[in-house]
């Protein structure tokens, strides 16, 4: 693989904690530090990748609920550029179901979330499906970008002990691993003298979250659109109570699968197993469906595919930079309309 795609496909995760990250990137990759910075900036400039930062577990602090809404067709751009201005949802996509248009608002606690959506249905004038999540399988773990879709399984989900969402002095760190490491020299540095703190703190207090389980990864996270994955389809299973675990561990063990969760179900909506198949192509994409599935041994329970036609908005989350203050129509979205993502 060239050097420059090594850097976006092999640091996603295990991205290095010390002094001089891109140093020892360079070291790995035969390009000089500057190379790598500038590869790295390119990247972000043109929207492959989104940051090097952080991806927290689900409960390690703030709040985030996937969002449904059944949009008639004469109204998408007009409630899809609503749903993107606010400052809350971080990604956006029209996916091809009744349930048109799916979303994810995040913020610093579960009523700021709630009221989030609420405002929404209220602007909107629409009902919205609250599907929280229940239990992951695999959650953002990197993703593979060689061939058609993800070639090996990925990195499955560990089954963390539960612990405390992270304390309210530790979330000024955790606000920066949200939004990105600066690309400079000694990015570290910059966020050490920013909070005040040493710069062995701030790495190992990462290290910390990460073997932890509060953070699933940190590195490099893609935008799988711009890197040449313009097929994705969420497919949604009903399974019984007493057996989703088992299937939903088994999905998350197939190769092309990139995520694998449980979420609960809503009125009008029996489905609580999902996942998530990105490919460069609808039928490589279909292909991975039918066969994981096989696999999981979920053939024998309904399911539905809804692959994403438009990608409205995809940024980081906002888990721990509130939006409380922000209006409900706020600034140009990051990600303007596009293909799906």
């Amino acid at each position: 693989m060239d050097a420059r795609l090594r850097l976006i496909n092999d640091w996603q995760h295990g991205f290095p904690l010390c002094a001089d990250p891109f140093g020892e990137l360079a070291r790995e990759t035969g390009l000089g530090r500057a190379a790598v910075i500038e590869t790295l900036r390119l990247a972000q400039d043109d929207g492959r990748v989104s940051r090097i930062g952080g991806v927290f577990a689900h409960g390690s602090g703030g709040d985030a609920v996937l969002v449904a809404m059944a949009v008639p067709a004469h109204r998408i751009d007009t409630v899809a550029a609503l749903v993107s201005a606010h400052p809350g949802v971080n990604h956006n996509y029209l996916r091809e179901h009744h349930h048109n248009l799916w979303f994810v608002m995040t913020g610093a606690h579960r009523d700021a979330v709630e009221d989030g959506v609420a405002e929404l249905e209220k602007v909107i004038g629409l009902p919205a499906l609250r599907l929280r999540m229940l239990r992951p399988y695999r959650i953002d773990l990197g993703f593979d970008l060689r061939g058609d879709t993800a070639q090996v399984p990925m990195r499955r989900t560990a089954d963390a002990p539960k612990t405390a969402p992270l304390p309210a002095d530790q979330w000024p760190l955790a606000r920066l691993v949200e939004a990105g490491l600066p690309l400079v020299d000694r990015p570290f540095a910059v966020w050490a003298e920013e909070l005040d703190r040493g710069e062995s703190w701030i790495t190992q207090c990462i290290d910390l979250w990460l073997a932890e389980g509060r953070l699933k990864r940190f590195g490099v996270v893609v935008r799988h659109h711009e890197l040449g994955f313009h097929a994705n389809a969420m497919t949604v299973f009903d399974v019984p109570n007493d057996q989703i675990d088992a299937c939903g561990m088994a999905l998350a063990e197939q190769a092309g699968v990139t995520l694998a969760y449980r979420r609960a179900r809503a009125e009008g909506w029996p489905f609580n197993l999902y996942a998530m198949v990105h490919g460069t192509n609808r039928d490589a994409v279909k292909a991975v469906i039918d066969r994981v599935t096989h696999a999981a041994g979920l053939s024998r329970f309904p399911r539905e595919v809804l692959f994403s036609t438009r990608r409205f908005k995809q940024t980081g989350a906002r888990r721990f930079r509130g939006w409380a203050s922000a209006p409900v129509v706020a600034a140009v979205p990051e990600v303007p309309h596009a293909l799906a993502g």
